[in-house]
């Protein structure tokens, strides 16, 4: 993918966590039905209003060129079959900076899958593969049918990707941060490399530092959308991405179109419940990887990070290959079934000694140039300005210390992030409210064992929804767009204008 230099100084553009997900064939009924209530849930509004015909564009002022090789060369594995071709493209979108509303400008990136006469944009989480290559990944993955009526169009957030991307966090201020070790009891440490990193961010970015958040980023949806040509967004968004569309929902609404959202973050306040469930989550996920690949994964990973903290070894760009960053990539390939070998043999190097196909998984958020800066820059920004929560250093520190007992692995760390925010400002404007009335149909659909989605998280949000379709897959890995029974639903919902049942369970 070609990068452009930024176009403002200070507009070089920022939770989640990870890409992929596949699963093997299964013997079991393709889809059963759940007719359990949920309680929680508001009335539906599904039968009031319709799904919006799908619209071919008209007049669409998007100038897109090949980028074939481009693409294929930046993607993380798995690769794409060679029948897809991708064209890319940019548009201008206003950047919208909190003391320059309206003003300034700042250049979105896509990246068209497929044929098919109709726009479908597709977001990813803001620290995964940029939405352009997350897009390539996706259009191998659904059904063909899709590709015959859509053209897939991936978006690269604002401060990510091609769009500009930021880079204010020091390499190895940002090597501290992903080296913090979870076991260890010192708060202060980790909450001095944030400070370090927000001071730089604050200094490199000034205004626009807050201009990086998702209720902007809908802005440039709208924008993408006006110059494909179409009066209605069709869209998926998988994980935390969910929150783009969640502030689309309430900015756009009469631009509402059909909208999947694969995965949505929990929006409980109570970080005690969402990150021990979020831990609980991961082990989950962990424990599904042993199973399949024929060990006790939990030992293997123990014992590996207690290997590294008598004597962790330097990777090629300085950084200590320490617990923190090896249970970062673990995550990052846990998420991913598709990779579980890769990953399983990147352990096995590691317990060895060579570290190098571990860092492999982590590298695109520890690493970072001019050409190719760092995931994580971006993804810190975006995370930090869309949440509110921030809890004083002693109350991260009781959490970590109850989580910690609860998931030994993953306790210390899910609550990382915690600290990694508490030095930046709130968010500039109100949290987008998941309740907007008068929406059609939006498909939501949630994977059983999600080491970043939890579904007890996505299902707590379908239920603020009033307009919440469910389909659920009983499958592991983050988003459920590899379950073939899930990608039928959706070829039914963006294809046909089908509405599946709210509840709808699909087998792993």
């Amino acid at each position: 993918m070609r990068r452009r230099p930024t176009l403002f100084l200070l507009a070089a553009l920022v939770p989640a966590l990870l890409a992929g997900c596949t699963a093997g064939p299964s013997q079991r009924p393709a889809v059963v039905e759940n007719d359990e209530p949920v309680a929680s849930a508001p009335a539906s509004t599904s039968q009031a209003v319709p799904l919006p015909p799908l619209t071919e564009p008209k007049s669409p002022s998007v100038q897109w060129t090949d980028c074939d090789q481009q693409t294929r060369a930046a993607l993380d594995p798995p690769a794409v079959p060679d029948s897809l071709k991708f064209s890319c493209a940019d548009v201008l979108s206003v950047l919208d900076a909190p003391d320059l509303p309206g003003r300034a400008q700042t250049h979105i990136a896509l990246l068209k899958a497929g044929t098919g006469p109709i726009p479908l944009v597709v977001l990813n989480d803001i620290d995964g593969e940029p939405g352009t290559l997350y897009a390539a990944h996706l259009a191998a993955t659904l059904p063909a049918s899709v590709l015959q009526r859509f053209s897939l169009i991936g978006m690269d957030r604002r401060g990510t990707g091609d769009s500009d991307a930021t880079a204010c966090v020091p390499s190895d201020v940002r090597g501290q941060l992903l080296s913090q070790d979870p076991a260890t009891t010192d708060v202060e440490t980790v909450l001095d490399a944030a400070r370090k990193a927000g001071q730089q961010c604050a200094i490199e970015l000034g205004s626009t530092q807050q201009a990086l958040d998702s209720w902007r980023t809908a802005g440039d949806l709208d924008e993408v959308r006006d110059q494909l040509g179409v009066p209605k967004l069709n869209a998926i968004a998988r994980g935390e991405a969910s929150s783009v569309l969640t502030a689309y929902s309430n900015r756009f609404s009469t631009h509402v179109g059909r909208f999947v959202l694969d995965g949505i973050p929990d929006p409980s306040s109570d970080p005690a419940t969402v990150l021990g469930e979020l831990a609980t989550a991961q082990q989950a996920t962990l424990d599904a990887f042993g199973k399949a690949t024929g060990q006790d994964a939990t030992s293997t990973v123990t014992a590996l990070l207690g290997q590294l903290r008598s004597a962790p070894p330097e990777l090629s760009n300085g950084v200590p290959f320490a617990p923190g960053v090896a249970l970062n990539a673990i995550l990052t390939g846990l998420a991913a079934p598709a990779r579980w070998p890769e990953l399983a043999e990147a352990i096995r190097a590691a317990q060895s000694g060579n570290p190098t196909q571990l860092a492999k998984f982590v590298a695109p958020m520890l690493n970072g140039s001019p050409l190719a800066p760092s995931r994580f820059d971006g993804a810190l920004a975006t995370l930090c300005n869309d949440t509110a929560t921030r809890m004083p250093a002693n109350q991260i520190g009781t959490l970590t210390d109850k989580l910690r007992a609860q998931s030994p692995l993953f306790g210390g760390l899910v609550t990382q992030r915690l600290s990694w925010c508490l030095p930046w400002p709130g968010p500039a404007d109100g949290m987008p409210s998941l309740g907007v009335s008068g929406l059609p149909p939006v498909l939501v659909t949630s994977t059983a064992t999600d080491p970043v989605t939890p579904a007890s998280g996505t299902n707590r949000a379908a239920g603020q929804m009033s307009s919440a379709v469910r389909v659920s897959w009983q499958g592991t890995g983050h988003g459920a767009m590899s379950s073939a029974c899930v990608g039928e639903a959706v070829r039914g919902f963006l294809v046909d204008g089908t509405v599946p049942t709210d509840g709808t369970l699909c087998p792993a």
